[in-house]
């Protein structure tokens, strides 16, 4: 679908997601992260960058696994996280647009729970690479988690913790050899019912990740 048709939907309230490919698991078990390897960090910084040119192929499952580690994953026992949040709200869920469904991380038992069993990818953003990367990642904020922070300043404390874990995934698919993007040019309402969210919910951010297309 382009992007021209998106928008057209958009401003109607009809942009839907298409059904699922293959069984919508009600949880996919992910395997233990690979902590080790990778690029010096000075090396990956260097290749960061954005892209919008990806491949179909899907990404295999340890690799998945080692890409929400690195975005929002628990690397200490006392339950923090590789990116931060004020106040240790933890506010922010990232949820994972597949073929074969949605589903919401979990990071203390490092599996996917299933969401919506249907294709959302092209409910992610108005461009048109969205519908057949493999994978969008959205970042939702759960404001009944902030109690602590003030109303006014929750959506940019919510934020910046979306763009710490954002970076978290740029910077693991460039020693990955991933390609990624982050979006902000979303139909956030259309997100929120694909993903059945409450009213306490706030959509903040999408990032589509997967294998560079190859050249000509």
């Amino acid at each position: 679908m382009n992007t021209l048709t998106k928008l057209a939907l958009g401003v109607m309230g009809q942009l839907r997601p298409k059904p699922a490919k293959g069984d919508s698991a009600t949880s996919i078990s992910l395997p233990a992260p690979d902590k080790h390897g990778g690029l010096p960090l000075m090396e990956a910084l260097a290749r960061r960058h954005s892209s919008r040119d990806f491949a179909p192929d899907t990404l295999p499952l340890p690799l998945l696994s080692g890409l929400l580690w690195a975005a929002y994953g628990l690397n200490r026992t006392d339950g923090g996280r590789t990116a931060p949040s004020a106040l240790n709200a933890q506010e922010i869920d990232v949820f994972v647009a597949l073929p074969s469904g949605a589903y919401r991380y979990d990071a203390a038992a490092h599996e996917l729970h299933l969401v919506a069993a249907s294709d959302l990818r092209r409910v992610t953003g108005y461009q048109d690479f969205v519908d057949e990367a493999p994978m969008d990642l959205v970042y939702v904020a759960d404001h009944a988690r902030m109690g602590l922070v003030p109303v006014g300043q929750r959506e940019s404390y919510a934020s910046a913790a979306a763009g710490a874990i954002a970076q978290n995934v740029y910077l693991f698919a460039a020693s990955s050899g991933l390609a990624t993007v982050i979006r902000a040019w979303i139909d956030r309402p259309a997100i929120a019912d694909a993903l059945g969210l409450t009213h306490d919910q706030q959509v903040l951010l999408s990032q589509t990740v997967g294998y560079p297309k190859a050249g000509p």
